[in-house]
């Protein structure tokens, strides 16, 4: 497809920052926006891309509606929705406490879902658009630490491989991305959040750039999932086999607290 106006939450992150960069260059005429909490984080790229720049706090989730109008008031339709706003904390359910697990939850899921909920009505109605949503290996697979983040990652996940089935016959298409970790601010603060050992130091972690890139052809071609690092391709497999259970039992990282 032909995209007329591009919308990327978490443009300010590693991920983000790429497909940004990915869109303009290979849609140099398009209307693209970047929405992120840390202003200092998108000015220059913004700049850079000649895109527009958007503050937005995803956890304030009942004021969605009315940003989410005004933007399109001022800069049109949005026709590419990119969910990859997220963050990451890897502690036990008990340590990480309701107050931070109500966030994860919000900016994960809620907000995504949200921001697909006000996309989707005009893409339906104009027969023309796509939303690529940001999922995780680790909705996938047990983690331990990850009860707040591994449970909002499926549950967007599965919501997102469903609302493709949902919208295939009115010409939108969704593509869910499961990234394993990547090198990036959020992957370092998670590392930063569990004991170091084998199994921290060499987990495969893959390049932000590389994952862009296959995003972009995944959308390019109307394909509907990317796993990255390749490896993990074998974890989504089987990810309902014991034997993946048991492993990642062993193997997961022992959070710090």
């Amino acid at each position: 497809m032909k995209p007329q106006h591009i919308l990327i939450t978490g443009a300010g992150g590693a991920i983000g920052s790429q497909l940004a960069s990915l869109f303009r260059q290979q849609h140099p005429t398009a209307t693209l926006t970047l929405v992120d909490l840390n202003a200092k984080a998108l000015e220059d790229k913004a700049a850079a891309l000649n895109a527009h720049l958007e503050v937005c706090d995803l956890t304030d989730v009942e004021a969605l509606p009315n940003w989410w109008q005004a933007l399109e008031d001022r800069h049109g339709t949005v026709d590419v929705l990119v969910n990859c706003a997220g963050i990451m904390d890897i502690m036990s359910i008990t340590g990480t406490g309701w107050e931070r697990g109500k966030r994860l939850l919000d900016i994960n899921f809620i907000a995504p879902m949200r921001l697909m909920d006000l996309a989707l009505p005009k893409m339906i109605d104009n027969r023309h658009g796509c939303v690529i949503n940001i999922a995780s290996m680790a909705g996938r697979v047990p983690i331990r630490g990850c009860s707040y983040y591994g449970g909002a990652k499926a549950g967007f996940g599965m919501a997102s491989e469903i609302a493709r089935l949902d919208l295939k016959m009115h010409n939108v298409n969704v593509i869910t991305v499961y990234p394993g970790p990547i090198f990036s601010g959020l992957e370092s603060h998670a590392r930063s959040q569990v004991k170091r050992g084998p199994v921290s130091r060499f987990i495969p972690t893959g390049n932000p750039e590389e994952l862009a890139k296959r995003i972009y052809r995944t959308f390019s071609k109307g394909g509907t999932r990317v796993i990255y690092p390749d490896i993990y391709s074998v974890a989504k497999q089987v990810a309902n086999l014991d034997l993946t259970y048991r492993a990642m039992d062993f193997f997961s990282p022992e959070p710090n607290q």
